[in-house]
Parts: C-alpha cells; structure tokens; sequence
C-alpha cells in the first residue's frame, strides 16, 4: 500500500491560521470598524491559500509524478483525472 506524503510542515501555518480566525471573532465580539475585519479575513484566506498551494505542489512531486512515471495506465488515467477534477472544482469557487 503505498503512503500518502507527509503534510505535517503545514500545521505551524495552519495554527497561525486558527489563531487569526479566533481574531477576527473577537474583532466581531468588540465591534472593530468593518474594513480592519475585513483585512484581516483576507490575511488569513491568504494564509490558507498559501498552505493549499503546499499541499498541491506536494501532491504533485510525490503522487502525481509516481503515477506517471509508474508502469500502470490506470494508474496514470486516475491522477489525470483527478488533477482535472481539482482544477474544475477550485475553478468553481
């Protein structure tokens, strides 16, 4: 069975992450002035963004790249198809 790459790197940023949505609560909680919230839920969707692209870029140097370089076509059609189906999601969004 093979396993999956390790995204553990990414938990530091992702509790940065949950302390600047903990923030933003508490900005809502105290009644800050609209546009400091909203900055700062775009720094913490920029933080996020920035651990996604981690994680795809990961996803494609480990299992992207052994499938393709694998002897299985199945194997390859699959992670294909589940490229083009990540991008058509996050295309959606």
């Amino acid at each position: 069975m093979k396993k999956n790459p390790d995204h553990k790197i990414n938990i530091v940023a992702l509790k940065r992450v949950e302390g600047q949505v903990k923030g933003i609560q508490r900005m809502i909680e105290e009644g800050k002035y609209c546009v400091d919230i909203l900055n700062q839920i775009h720094a913490a969707m920029a933080a996020l963004s920035r651990v996604e692209d981690k994680i795809l870029e990961t996803h494609f140097e480990n299992c992207v790249r052994g499938a393709v370089h694998g002897s299985s076509e199945s194997e390859k059609d699959k992670k294909m198809k589940e490229v083009l189906g990540l991008i058509r999601q996050f295309r959606k969004l």
